[in-house]
């Protein structure tokens, strides 16, 4: 309990843990999932360096030792300095061939991205400045939570740049030895780097006090030119926290945006106080909802139904002409069970049960707009986060945010899709521990699919966004020769810019959804995230397959489902 209390607070120090609307400094425009993520980049961005300048300036006012208390038992003691420059090497050390070269410690682009750039010129360390990255944050923070904290033995990996040849590894190993710590790993390779002689990475097990003891001595030293710690526990001193299992979502409902009517004066509720007071109620009704409750039941009022009612005859006389074939199947579907008629609109339980039972989605009320990585992140549980609030009544056609009737009529029908619920289940895995430059791209390629997507049917471009069947002036645009369709290919989609004022110039077209999702997962295989995981949905949990025996249970499971098939195929084949 204690570590996951651990990793929720490591989590949160850089997480956004507010609302963030227009009073906050959001972009008075459309709402997009691109926009969310871009935005909240931003402030995680604010807040890690505001926190990093925090740390830095305690480093400057005190030294290593006052700022993490000494445990008791083998730890360094603070007079014992270790001088790297003068050292010699008393390690007898391999031969220089004897290291193996390596083309990429990580990737390469991860390892450049990762090195420490020069200081500016306002930033230059003094002998007492520690140069505290993020990573040494986290890991001082979770040192000075305790005594048997700093005490714990942490395992870590360290790159360090040598500008006077490999002979200086030798004063680093000297220096893991004193700091009591045991060395797993080394490799080295010749650095690409102007005035470096050597990249090296070492992977040791120390204690949390000894080892941000060992980086500070590390930094002093003048042979070396950056020294970068990566990782704990499987390489990750901060290992991404995200949820595991579905009552985890809990602690992702961090809002973006509320988009509050009040906020905004082109908000067409803006003057409306009965509107403004019902999407104040809707959303607290949401914002008490936990796993495993029930979903609340809305009753809608007179002038909801009516908004509902105009915008389902619009999608009813579009779809059949411009949706694509599951589109219109899974429609036909909810009519024939009386969850999509137009005196009333579909609660989000009985829509909920509908989805569970064809491709084993669900629904989640939420009070507004998530962010983009807890939004991506219900999505790997199979779990879609939607509003239940309904658009004002002076704009049926049009809603500066999704509402209720986005997400049913635009949303849910194809998350009744296997295929298509199987897409957007991988977009959702795919985020989980994503950086955030990456869930900026993954949030690009859910824009260009999940909500304006165009796909190709017989010959002919069918719309499958939610974005588009939901909003009949852009579906006619989209299908019309007055923009530009591409073939939908996840690299080229994700650094797109998008048109958040007016239509998309720029349409991307799938073949099929079985191609658009194996094309993405090649490119997701190409992200950084140094893990693989799935979701296992026996156990409605998310499993990181970093270990060889939970790799060879996976091995067991997919062998005894390929015998299954085996046998069904056999039998298939038999004379009647």
């Amino acid at each position: 309990m204690m570590a996951v209390a651990a990793a929720q607070k490591n989590r949160e120090m850089f997480a956004i843990k507010k609302s963030y609307s227009i009073e906050n400094g959001y972009p008075s425009r459309r709402r997009s999932l691109v926009d969310d993520a871009r935005f909240e980049s931003l402030v995680v961005k604010q807040n890690k360096q505001t926190v990093l300048e925090e740390a830095r300036s305690k480093a400057n006012d005190a030294s290593l030792e006052e700022c993490i208390q000494q445990a008791k038992g083998e730890h360094v003691p603070a007079e014992q300095n270790v001088e790297l420059q003068d050292a010699q090497p008393s390690l007898e050390l391999p031969a220089e061939d004897e290291y193996a070269p390596v083309e990429s410690f990580e990737t390469e682009a991860t390892i450049e991205s990762r090195a420490e750039q020069p200081p500016a010129d306002d930033e230059v360390p003094t002998k007492n400045d520690y140069g505290l990255t993020e990573d040494e944050i986290v890991l001082a923070n979770a040192a000075s939570e305790s005594t048997e904290a700093e005490a714990a033995v942490q395992g870590a990996a360290l790159v360090v740049r040598l500008k006077e040849g490999i002979s200086s590894l030798g004063r680093i190993l000297k220096a893991i030895e004193t700091f009591h710590g045991t060395v797993q790993h080394v490799e080295s390779r010749q650095s690409r780097v102007e005035g470096v002689d050597h990249d090296v990475l070492i992977k040791l097990e120390m204690t949390r006090g000894n080892l941000l003891q060992l980086i500070r001595s590390l930094r002093q030293s003048g042979s070396f030119s950056s020294m970068n710690l990566l990782a704990e526990n499987n390489i990750s001193v901060k290992a991404p926290w995200f949820p595991k299992h579905a009552s985890e979502l809990d602690n992702c409902n961090h809002l973006m945006t509320k988009y509050e009517p009040d906020l905004d004066m082109n908000h067409p509720g803006f003057a409306d106080k009965v509107y403004r007071q019902r999407r104040k109620e809707i959303a607290e009704i949401a914002f008490a909802f936990k796993y495993g409750d029930p979903i609340p039941h809305i009753n809608y009022t007179e002038v909801e139904v009516k908004t509902w009612r105009s915008v389902f005859r619009t999608v009813q006389d579009l779809a059949p002409k411009h949706a694509c074939a599951e589109y219109r199947a899974a429609f036909q579907m909810l009519q024939d069970e009386q969850i999509f008629v137009e005196h009333r609109l579909p609660q989000l339980q009985e829509m909920s049960d509908f989805l569970r039972k064809n491709t084993g989605f669900s629904l989640r009320p939420a009070a507004g707009l998530l962010t983009a990585r807890d939004f991506l992140a219900s999505l790997a549980f199979r779990i879609f986060q939607s509003t239940q609030y309904v658009r004002h009544v002076n704009s049926p056609y049009h809603t500066p945010e999704p509402d209720t009737i986005h997400e049913l009529l635009g949303h849910m029908p194809l998350l009744a899709d296997p295929s298509f619920a199987q897409f957007s289940q991988e977009i959702g895995l795919a985020s989980l521990g994503a950086s955030d430059e990456e869930i900026e791209k993954l949030s690009t390629v859910y824009w260009f699919t999940v909500e304006f997507g165009l796909c190709k049917e017989h010959g002919q471009v069918k719309a499958y966004g939610a974005g588009l069947l939901s909003a009949y002036g852009e579906l006619l645009h989209a299908i019309s020769d007055k923009c530009e369709h591409r073939a939908f290919e996840p690299a080229a989609t994700a650094v797109q810019p998008y048109q958040d004022q007016e239509y998309q110039p720029i349409y991307y077209v799938a073949e099929s959804f079985e191609d658009a999702k194996d094309k993405f997962r090649r490119w997701v295989s190409t992200m950084s995230r140094p893990f693989e995981v799935r979701f296992n949905p026996h156990t409605e949990r998310v499993e990181i397959l970093d270990s060889v025996d939970k790799l060879d249970t996976l091995v067991h499971q997919m062998n005894t489902e390929i015998l299954h098939l085996t046998n069904a195929i056999q039998k298939l084949r038999r004379p009647f």
